[in-house]
């Protein structure tokens, strides 16, 4: 017989009532069969009894007493509990996969005559992701489409290479996914497969076009593009020879040419020429590359004189002007008591110079260096002779100068002018005149010579004549006369002098 059920309490019975309610839709499994022998049922009371112990919370509870109640509460829990056990769900199927779109833009990038090379760009919808590309393509007026690619591309460029030249293609491009193949792109028009010829032609820089000037040492490099189309031939010469590929590097690209000489010396200037062929079209450029260095020092240097403080100087160009031409020349003075130099003349043009200013009693060397673009030559030629300014005596004549001769009559370079004077306030009349010798002066009132009078004060300074007349009266009015008098001649001036009289009002008489 089967094991007697263990107790259950009645929370676990609450329980597992509540978890039944809400499992009331689900489907009741099937009843065992009637054959089935009973110790079969254990094994189903034991799940579902350790179901509901576990699903029942450890609070405690008071377990029933009589033998009787715990019969029916294990009859009970059996009954409840067989329900529970429910056949697990079927797990929800993955959505259907989807191709994508088309890919976009397919174009031909380049043709010649054995390969296609195509460009295209990423579908716009990937759908259920992109595995890669197929290439296929067809010969015009077949419908059999060629796989080109053995396996799937990621890429977005593709060349289709081993093809017959003369043949015309119509080419398309599918992407590949999970879901299965796109819809194709293709070309709009067949694609010939041929050689394209482009004419060859260099696009010298700018800076390039006139003469490329480098000094000694320098380090040479200079890119040409050009265009051409196929791969054009190179070649390079200096001077309508071969280039010295010991001394000059080339590299050639597919655009473009390098000439490269690390350490450039006098011997690599000249002409160079670039030709680039394709088929029989040529195309040319000139290049004119000039290493400069500094210039030698003047052949020679000779003093031709000597004189008073000045010495002249004469000399013949170098021999070696650096490359370039000579720009001018530096001279420089010693002493002999020093032997410090110093420099006299710079950036002088001239083959011949006179060097002044020198100190009497001392003897000077003299020496001549060269000028061109690079800078000063590193030595000098320098004078055989020297050039000793002697000691003489020297005899001060100051030039004779004809005395100028200042004499002037008297002349009035300002008048005398009307005034009006009030009786009993001081006044004075005033003029200016000029005059070699000095002229005399004198005052006349209505013609009449004024002299000494203390009433009257005249003064004469620096030609600026002035007559002050002390508290003037009513009397004192009438016509002043300045003369002023030398060997020469003289000249007059005359002016009016009115004197009021203060009018008072009868008012400010009575106050």
């Amino acid at each position: 017989m089967p094991a007697k059920p263990a107790p259950i309490k009645k929370s676990a019975k609450k329980a597992a009532e509540k978890e039944e309610k809400p499992a009331e839709p689900a489907p009741v499994p099937e009843a065992a069969p009637a054959e089935a022998p009973p110790a079969e049922a254990a094994p189903v009371e034991a799940p579902a009894e350790a179901a509901a112990a576990e699903s029942t919370p450890a609070a405690e509870v008071p377990a029933p007493e009589g033998p009787a109640e715990e019969a029916a509460a294990s009859t009970d829990a059996s009954a409840e509990a067989a329900p529970v056990e429910e056949p697990p769900k079927a797990p929800t199927p993955p959505p259907p996969a989807v191709p994508t779109s088309a890919p976009q833009n397919l174009s031909v990038d380049d043709v010649n005559d054995t390969s296609v090379t195509l460009r295209w760009r990423s579908p716009e919808n990937i759908g259920s992701g992109l595995d890669g590309y197929t290439v296929e393509y067809c010969k015009e007026g077949s419908s059999e489409w060629v796989v080109a690619n053995s396996e799937l591309i990621t890429s977005s460029r593709f060349v289709i290479s081993g093809l017959i030249a003369g043949d015309l293609l119509n080419i398309r491009v599918v992407a590949v996914n999970a879901g299965g193949r796109s819809e194709p792109v293709a070309l709009a028009q067949p694609v010939p497969v041929r050689e394209i010829v482009d004419r060859p032609k260099i696009r010298l820089p700018r800076a390039l076009r006139s003469r490329s000037v480098k000094h000694v040492g320098e380090q040479i490099n200079l890119v040409i593009p050009f265009v051409g189309k196929p791969k054009p031939v190179i070649s390079w010469t200096k001077d309508g020879q071969p280039l010295d590929t010991k001394k000059v590097n080339i590299r050639n690209s597919d655009k473009d040419s390098i000439l490269f000489i690390r350490k450039s010396e006098r011997e690599d200037s000249g002409s160079y020429e670039m030709t680039v062929k394709v088929d029989s079209f040529v195309d040319k450029a000139n290049l004119i590359i000039q290493i400069v260095d500094l210039p030698g020092p003047p052949a020679s240097v000779k003093l031709v004189d000597s004189w008073g403080f000045n010495a002249a100087l004469e000399w013949t160009a170098p021999k070696d002007n650096g490359n370039t031409e000579i720009t001018g020349y530096t001279i420089q003075k010693a002493d002999k008591k020093t032997e410090e130099w110093f420099t006299v003349l710079e950036h002088f043009h001239r083959l011949n110079a006179t060097v002044s200013d020198l100190v009497m009693g001392n003897t000077y060397t003299f020496r001549v260096f060269a000028e061109n673009k690079v800078g000063r030559s590193e030595t000098a030629a320098v004078t055989k002779g020297a050039a000793h300014i002697q000691k003489t005596g020297i005899v001060y004549k100051p030039a004779e100068y004809k005395e100028h001769d200042f004499s002037e009559a008297p002349k009035f370079t300002a008048p005398l002018s009307n005034r009006a004077a009030t009786v009993g306030y001081t006044t004075k009349l005033l003029c200016a005149v000029r005059g070699s010798p000095k002229p005399t002066i004198e005052w006349l009132k209505n013609q009449m010579l004024i002299g000494d009078d203390p009433k009257y004060r005249q003064i004469n300074n620096q030609g600026v004549c002035s007559l002050e007349i002390h508290k003037p009266s009513s009397f004192d009015g009438g016509v002043y006369t300045c003369r002023a008098k030398n060997a020469l001649g003289e000249a007059t001036v005359a002016c009016k002098l009115e004197v009021k009289q203060v009018i008072i009002s009868d008012e400010k008489e009575r106050k």
